[in-house]
């Protein structure tokens, strides 16, 4: 059983998801019926990776998205950021059973402090993490400013439909089913600020603008699963 969260985590914080670490591969492919390796898969792909390039993977996790990234493309280097330490030792222990140490590296750290510098990777994903990122405008920056000129950013965040009968259905899993299974299977309450956050997330648009705002240059939004997800494509504007 997963170690009990203390009543100090703050919903969507590093603290919280420590305490949900142990099984959060699983109450992922559970609840999201294992389509969100789909979803990955796709996030790489709008990466448009090449030889030899450095990618940085925020809200890295459990490094599900920054393994898929080194191996797609053999020469490609990873920095993987995630404010949770036992999120990242999950992920350093999938790392190293898929041998891939030499390509993939961790830190901890903060979405809206990126610890590089300007300019220092080609591209750059995010996974289920802007949602959590309590100045999301800042982070949005922060990704502008150390992803090169012309290089691709790929954001994958879950979103709540908003209509049709298909919406309602998804609104159904998301209100009710997640939160249980997600309480049934992690041993803890806090997939319940899974739903919160998802109906709190902006419409696919606001959140564009928010991007255009934040001195990206948005490609592409992708409504993914009949709006259960969304694909966000974007590219560095000009520096500040």
């Amino acid at each position: 059983m997963s170690e009990p969260v203390t009543a100090l985590a703050k919903d969507g914080s590093g603290a919280m998801f420590d305490g949900i670490a142990a099984r959060y591969d699983l109450v992922n492919r559970v609840i999201s019926l294992g389509i969100d390796q789909s979803w990955r898969r796709k996030t790489v792909q709008a990466l448009a990776l090449g030889a030899g390039h450095r990618v940085l993977d925020l809200a890295t996790g459990t490094a599900d998205l920054a393994i898929q990234v080194a191996r797609t493309e053999a020469s490609v280097s990873v920095v993987g950021l995630d404010p949770s330490s036992k999120m990242l030792q999950v992920g350093r222990e999938k790392v190293a059973r898929s041998a891939l140490e030499a390509r993939i590296e961790f830190v901890q750290g903060d979405a809206q402090a990126l610890p590089f510098e300007a300019q220092s990777f080609d591209s750059l994903c995010m996974a289920f993490g802007i949602r959590n990122v309590p100045d999301r405008a800042q982070a949005l920056r922060e990704m502008a400013r150390v992803t090169r000129p012309g290089g691709r950013i790929a954001i994958l965040e879950l979103s709540e439909p908003r209509s049709g009968l298909l919406g309602a259905l998804a609104r159904f899993h998301i209100h009710s089913v997640v939160p249980y299974v997600g309480a049934l299977l992690s041993g803890v309450k806090e997939y319940q600020y899974l739903q919160r956050s998802i109906a709190a997330f902006p419409p696919a648009q606001e959140f564009a603008s928010l991007m255009r705002a934040s001195n990206l240059n948005v490609l592409a939004v992708h409504a993914l699963t009949f709006g259960v997800c969304h694909l966000y494509v974007a590219e560095p504007g000009r520096p500040a």
